[in-house]
C-alpha cells in the first residue's frame, strides 16, 4: 500500500531487530522502501539490505554532514555502487548549514561532484537541505536536466513552487514532521502540492510522527503521515497511498 521513499535501515539502531522488522513490512501495508545512503559505507550497507529484500531499493551518496570525509576515492566508489541494479538514485546529498559538521565550502564542492555524477549516470538525486535553500537552488540551476526530490521538505508554498519549477521531474517529499503541531506550514504546503509531484517518507529512524513522536521511527508509521495529509487534502488514505506509490515508482524507475 505505502512506498516509504526515504529511510535509513543501515542505521545501527536497527542492528538488534533489522531483519525481523523488515520481514514484517509487507504484512503491515508497506510495499516498497528506498534506503538512502549517507556515506560510502552506509551506501554499501543499504545495497546489501536491498539485495536481501526484493521490496527494498537503495540510493547511494554522501550526506553533507559527512562531506568532509570524502576523498579522491569517494566518487569512483559511488560510481561503482551506482552500477548495482538496485541503486536507483544519488542521495542523500546537499547542504546543511544548521550544524555545519562539514565546512560550507567543502559541502558545496562535494555536492557539485555528486550532482555531476548523477548527471553522468542519468540518475535522479535526493536532496537534503537545511538552512541553505538559496545556495542549493543556485547550485541546482547549473544542472537543469537532472531529476530530483527535496526530502523532508518543510518550506512554504513559494519555496515549493520554486523547486517544482526547476523542471517537470522534480518532486517534494514529506515526513512525519507534518503531524507536529508546530509544523503547520509544512502541512499546508504538502496539501497544495500537485499529487503527481508528491512523495511520502518516514526518514526512519528519525522524525517519528504523532502519536509515536520520540520513539525510533520505522516504515510502519507511514499510515500516521498519510492520515493527516489525506485529511488535509480531502481525499482517502487509500487514494493518497496509491498516488504517492505511483509517483514514487515513476520517479525512481521501478516497474
Amino acid at each position: 500500500m505505502f512506498f516509504d521513499t526515504h529511510a535509513h535501515y543501515d542505521d545501527e539502531r536497527y542492528n538488534d531487530d533489522r531483519d525481523a522488522l523488515l520481514a514484517s513490512m509487507q504484512e503491515s501495508g508497506v510495499s516498497l522502501i528506498l534506503n538512502a545512503g549517507s556515506s560510502v559505507a552506509s551506501s554499501r550497507i543499504g545495497l546489501s539490505i536491498a539485495e536481501k529484500y526484493p521490496f527494498v531499493y537503495a540510493a547511494v551518496g554522501v550526506h553533507p554532514h559527512d562531506a568532509r570525509e570524502m576523498d579522491d576515492d569517494s566518487i569512483p566508489a559511488l560510481r561503482e555502487l551506482l552500477c548495482h541494479p538496485k541503486a536507483l538514485a544519488v542521495g542523500e546529498i546537499g547542504l546543511d548549514y544548521h550544524y555545519n559538521l562539514s565546512p560550507p565550502e567543502v559541502q558545496k564542492a562535494r555536492f557539485r561532484e555528486q550532482l555531476e555524477l548523477a548527471a553522468e549516470l542519468s540518475k535522479p538525486v535526493i536532496i537534503h537541505e537545511r538552512e541553505a535553500f538559496e545556495e542549493v537552488m543556485e547550485i541546482l540551476s547549473d544542472f537543469k536536466s537532472i531529476a530530483g526530490v527535496f526530502h523532508c521538505f518543510s518550506g512554504d508554498a513559494a519555496a515549493a513552487e520554486r523547486v517544482l519549477g526547476l523542471n517537470d521531474a522534480w518532486m517534494l517529499s514529506f515526513t512525519g514532521v507534518i503531524t507536529f503541531k508546530n509544523a503547520r506550514v509544512a502541512l499546508e504546503t504538502a496539501a497544495g502540492v500537485p499529487i503527481d509531484r508528491l512523495m511520502l517518507e518516514t526518514d526512519s529512524p528519525y522524525l517519528a510522527p504523532v502519536p509515536v513522536r520520540g520513539s525510533r521511527n520505522d516504515s510502519r508509521n507511514m499510515r500516521h503521515i498519510a492520515a493527516i495529509l489525506a485529511e488535509a487534502r480531502g481525499i482517502t488514505i487509500e487514494a493518497l497511498a496509491e498516488a504517492t506509490m505511483q509517483g514514487g515508482k515513476k520517479f525512481f524507475g521501478i516497474t
